[in-house]
């Protein structure tokens, strides 16, 4: 007898491909089946696979169905998230998850690290004509935040050439 489980399409499908030519290929794929995806090359290439698993780590431990994952599964395009933003800039109501991430981004650059209550006073300053408030965050998501950036990071350093990292959003 052969057993079936049922399984769930997640709200969003993510793969990161890693090129033996050392581009990535980043695509997305929504749970109607519907895709966006782009390819980068070169210092792009070293930057945005961090990022966006940054994403990854702060929208699903802080449960932010409305950031950069959550557009995208709302029908967003890759390539609307910047100049000459064709569908208007990100929206006001949209969780702040790209400043985290910037913030983190930052982080990881310079090798200084910020309290939560530092991020939320920089939150509090550029949310300040948001519509929406936000949550603060506490040092509590920021290290399981930080633990899971690490744990997704390694991840891909770790990844062999010609293979790709899948992760399901779900939020």
């Amino acid at each position: 007898m052969t057993t079936t489980t049922a399984t769930s399409t997640p709200r969003l499908a993510i793969e990161l491909g890693k090129r033996t030519d050392g581009s990535v290929t980043f695509r997305l794929v929504r749970a109607d089946g519907s895709a966006t995806w782009q390819r980068h090359q070169g210092p792009t290439a070293q930057f945005f696979p961090l990022h966006d698993l940054t994403h990854f780590a702060v929208e699903t431990t802080l449960g932010h169905a409305r950031g950069f994952y959550g557009l995208v599964a709302e029908g967003w395009e890759l390539g609307d998230f910047g100049t000459p933003w064709p569908r208007g800039r990100i929206p006001d109501d949209a969780d702040p998850s790209e400043l985290i991430v910037g913030f983190l981004d930052l982080e990881r650059a310079s090798g200084h690290r910020q309290s939560a209550a530092e991020y939320n006073a920089q939150l509090e300053r550029q949310l300040a004509d948001a519509r929406t408030p936000f949550a603060p965050l506490t040092e509590a998501q920021l290290t399981v935040i930080r633990d899971r950036v690490r744990e997704l990071h390694e991840r891909w350093r770790t990844l062999a050439s010609g293979d790709t990292m899948r992760l399901s959003f779900d939020v």
